[in-house]
Protein backbone atom coordinates (compact mmCIF):
# COMPACT_ATOMS: atom_id res chain seq x y z
CA UNK A 1 0.00 0.00 0.00
CA UNK A 2 1.48 3.31 -1.36
CA UNK A 3 0.16 6.73 -1.02
CA UNK A 4 0.82 9.16 -3.71
CA UNK A 5 2.75 11.21 -1.28
CA UNK A 6 4.85 8.16 -0.59
CA UNK A 7 5.21 6.87 -4.50
CA UNK A 8 6.49 11.27 -5.09
CA UNK A 9 9.29 10.62 -2.01
CA UNK A 10 10.52 7.11 -3.67
CA UNK A 11 10.89 8.98 -7.28
CA UNK A 12 12.17 11.53 -5.74
CA UNK A 13 14.77 9.92 -4.04
CA UNK A 14 15.97 7.70 -7.19
CA UNK A 15 16.66 11.16 -9.07
CA UNK A 16 20.22 12.17 -10.44
CA UNK A 17 21.56 14.43 -7.68
CA UNK A 18 22.04 17.80 -8.40
CA UNK A 19 24.82 20.43 -7.23
CA UNK A 20 24.44 22.41 -4.49
CA UNK A 21 25.45 25.74 -4.31
CA UNK A 22 25.26 29.42 -3.75
CA UNK A 23 25.61 30.78 -6.91
CA UNK A 24 21.45 32.19 -7.35
CA UNK A 25 22.03 33.80 -3.63
CA UNK A 26 25.78 35.45 -5.11
CA UNK A 27 23.56 36.91 -8.19
CA UNK A 28 20.83 38.09 -6.26
CA UNK A 29 22.97 39.72 -3.58
CA UNK A 30 24.90 41.43 -6.62
CA UNK A 31 21.73 42.34 -8.98
CA UNK A 32 19.81 43.61 -6.13
CA UNK A 33 20.97 43.79 -2.48
CA UNK A 34 24.49 45.80 -3.39
CA UNK A 35 22.32 48.28 -6.00
CA UNK A 36 19.89 49.15 -3.29
CA UNK A 37 22.22 50.14 -0.54
CA UNK A 38 24.25 51.63 -2.79
CA UNK A 39 20.89 53.90 -2.83
CA UNK A 40 20.23 53.86 0.44
CA UNK A 41 23.59 55.19 1.53
CA UNK A 42 23.81 57.93 -1.11
CA UNK A 43 19.91 59.18 -0.24
CA UNK A 44 21.42 59.04 3.71
CA UNK A 45 24.58 60.85 2.74
CA UNK A 46 22.69 63.83 1.22
CA UNK A 47 20.21 63.84 3.66
CA UNK A 48 22.57 64.06 6.24
CA UNK A 49 25.08 66.12 5.24
CA UNK A 50 23.95 68.20 2.21
CA UNK A 51 20.61 69.97 4.18
CA UNK A 52 23.13 71.11 6.93
CA UNK A 53 25.73 72.37 3.87
CA UNK A 54 28.85 69.70 5.94
CA UNK A 55 30.02 69.30 2.45
CA UNK A 56 33.41 68.24 4.11
CA UNK A 57 31.39 65.47 6.18
CA UNK A 58 29.75 63.76 3.40
CA UNK A 59 33.20 63.58 1.71
CA UNK A 60 34.37 61.86 4.27
CA UNK A 61 31.69 59.56 4.50
CA UNK A 62 32.31 59.00 0.81
CA UNK A 63 35.76 58.05 1.09
CA UNK A 64 34.62 55.23 3.56
CA UNK A 65 32.27 54.10 0.95
CA UNK A 66 34.40 54.32 -1.68
CA UNK A 67 36.93 51.68 0.60
CA UNK A 68 33.98 49.26 1.41
CA UNK A 69 33.11 49.42 -2.35
CA UNK A 70 36.73 48.36 -3.15
CA UNK A 71 36.82 45.76 -0.76
CA UNK A 72 33.32 44.29 -1.96
CA UNK A 73 34.51 44.41 -5.64
CA UNK A 74 37.81 42.70 -4.42
CA UNK A 75 35.93 40.32 -2.83
CA UNK A 76 33.40 39.38 -5.77
CA UNK A 77 35.57 39.36 -8.52
CA UNK A 78 38.05 37.36 -6.85
CA UNK A 79 40.63 40.03 -8.17
CA UNK A 80 42.95 39.81 -4.82
CA UNK A 81 45.46 37.17 -5.93
CA UNK A 82 46.28 39.58 -9.15
CA UNK A 83 46.18 42.23 -7.76
CA UNK A 84 48.87 40.95 -4.70
CA UNK A 85 51.34 39.30 -7.70
CA UNK A 86 51.23 42.90 -9.08
CA UNK A 87 52.11 44.80 -6.02
CA UNK A 88 54.88 42.05 -5.13
CA UNK A 89 56.10 42.47 -8.56
CA UNK A 90 56.52 46.65 -8.06
CA UNK A 91 59.09 45.65 -5.04
CA UNK A 92 60.76 42.78 -6.60
CA UNK A 93 61.54 43.82 -10.20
Amino acid sequence: MTTPTLTALMELAQQEPTSIGTSGLRDWILNNLIPLLLLVVALLLLWLGGGKGDNAGVMRRLGGVIVALAVIGLAVTNAGEGIGRWIAGLFTG
